[in-house]
Parts: C-alpha cells; structure tokens; sequence
C-alpha cells in the first residue's frame, strides 16, 4: 500500500514499532501439546464434558502431525474431540489423527531414553498446566533439575 501511496510511510514505521515473528506450530510440536491441553479445558469446561486429559496416543498423533491448518486447526480438532468423546481421555482417533508411529525412530539406546525423557516432560508439564512446580513434583524431581532437563531437551518454559 506505500509503494501504491495509499498509505503513509511515515504512519507505517509510527506504528510498526514491533515486530513479532511467530513460527508455524508444525515448528513447535511442544506448544501444540500444551495448546491443545488448554483447549481441551476449555471446550470440557463450555460444553460441560467429561474429558479431562489426553491419552498417549493423542500426545504422540499432536507431536508428529505437521499441522497445516496451523493453531485453529489444532482448536477445531479439540473441540470435536471433547464434543464427541465419551471417555476422560480424548485419543488419537477422537482426534482424527493417527497414532505417533514407530517406524523410523532409532532403536539405539540413548536417543530411546532421551525421547523418552522428552515426552514425560512435555506430559507432565502439560498435566501441570505449564506450572514448572507441578511439573517437577509430578515427576519427582527439583525445580532446577527439571530447568536443566528443559535446557537439554530444548523445551520451552510452555512445554
């Protein structure tokens, strides 16, 4: 619209003081988990339903999917999830999604232990609404350990 001078190049910079770049959530597998979490409580709590959590296999079908349809995507999925749901866990296929699959991972020791290590955390952090405390009383350790075990994961303060 400058270039087209329907609109002010001085206004343009007035107002654009900040500039915020936010990544696609298929960039932020973690942020998916705990996005959905926060909307599963959400329509649980709108719709008076039952589901309380996520099972496994919907914490793996969220990590892996690549999300095209970006954040509202993940929300309309939830929220059809919690509407037709009968039990307290909404599953992968209440979802819609496949379950996390198996092939292709490395079956060599560390990288197992260090997914594994990863996913309790995301769990646990997203059973403990993003509270770090929580988190690190669910999973039996101190809160410093838990920062350290974030850092070397690289998890975000949000999962």
């Amino acid at each position: 619209m400058m270039a087209e001078g329907r609109f002010r190049e001085d206004l343009y910079y007035r107002l654009n003081e900040v500039t915020v770049r936010v990544p696609a959530l298929r960039d932020r597998p973690a942020d998916a988990i705990v996005l959905a979490s926060f909307f599963l409580r959400r329509f649980a709590a709108e719709y008076g339903r039952t589901a309380r959590g996520l099972a496994g296999s919907a914490l793996a079908a969220i990590r892996d999917y690549s999300w095209p349809g970006n954040v509202r995507e993940l929300e309309n999925r939830v929220k059809r999830a919690v509407v037709m749901t009968e039990g307290p866990l909404v599953s992968a296929a209440d979802l819609d999604l496949a379950a996390g699959e198996d092939e292709g991972k490395s079956l060599d020791i560390r990288a197992a232990r260090a997914r594994a290590e990863r996913e309790v955390i995301q769990l646990a952090l997203t059973q403990a609404g993003a509270n770090l405390s929580k988190a690190a009383k669910l999973l039996g350790i101190s809160r410093p350990t838990l920062y350290d075990l974030m850092q070397q994961h690289q998890l975000g303060v949000d999962g």
